[in-house]
């Protein structure tokens, strides 16, 4: 997203997670359960585990109900197998969306992703059709204000591979995947705290979207978030912050 409105868009999307903490813990559950069976559940030799458990304790989970489903997930107790399915399609406007999933019934998911789709002015997309339009990387976002020098100094040593400044003041840090819990950490004994910490799909060429347009678009995510089997949205629209 370009700079004027990063910082507004990042805001919006943090306040509506925080309304919504109960779903955000089911997705984290899910997260630590496919983890911790697909590469086991001591988090020094499975990265995917560690930031699954580091956005556990973003979102305030006890860490006796963290343990309880790494425990869960690598023992011989009976429990839901979900499946990782991602979806990509177009919003208003062509934008790009890729969401993706974890079911337990992928035909109900299917169903309700297209139905989302078709009924708030997108289109289901084949698989392949804009994932390209996004690079797997570790994002670091820094509030506006903090040392853009400082930032750079630290992160390009810990072996980032992009610092961005905004128009809006606010600072992207890049990493490559294997390398974002290294920067992070750097940045954060340095005592730069990040806005936000993730490993994400970033998109390449955002779509700005203005009036209308913005609104239908933050409608069509909206009702994709809520989806019981979402677990992760990610698009290139730029939205207005006035339609916010």
């Amino acid at each position: 997203m370009a700079g004027h409105s990063k910082w507004a868009n990042i805001q919006h999307r943090k306040g509506r997670q925080d309304e919504k903490r109960g779903k955000v813990w089911t997705r984290i559950i899910r997260e630590i359960t496919v983890a911790a069976r697909a590469g086991g559940g001591d988090l020094a030799t499975n990265p995917r585990l560690r930031l699954a458990v580091d956005r556990a304790k973003g979102a305030n989970m006890p860490a006796d109900r963290v343990k309880y489903n790494i425990d869960k997930a690598t023992g011989n107790q009976e429990g839901v197998n979900y499946e990782e399915i991602r979806y990509e399609g177009y919003g208003i406007g062509g934008a790009a969306i890729v969401v993706d999933t974890m079911t337990d019934n992928k035909v109900r998911t299917v169903a309700e992703v297209r139905h989302a789709f078709s009924k708030h002015g997108g289109n289901m997309g084949t698989e392949g059709s804009v994932v390209f339009q996004f690079k797997h990387c570790g994002q670091l976002i820094f509030a506006p204000g903090t040392s853009e020098e400082k930032i750079m100094e630290v992160a390009l040593e810990a072996g980032a591979e992009d610092v961005i400044a905004g128009e809006d003041g606010s600072i992207e840090v890049l990493t490559a995947y294997p390398d974002f819990e290294v920067v992070r950490d750097a940045l954060e004994a340095a005592g730069l705290t990040p806005e936000v910490a993730e490993v994400t799909m970033r998109a390449e060429n955002p779509i700005e979207l203005t009036g209308e347009d913005a609104a239908r678009m933050q409608k069509l995510l909206d009702v994709l978030e809520e989806l019981d089997d979402t677990q992760n949205i990610f698009h290139n629209a730029e939205i207005d912050s006035s339609a916010l």
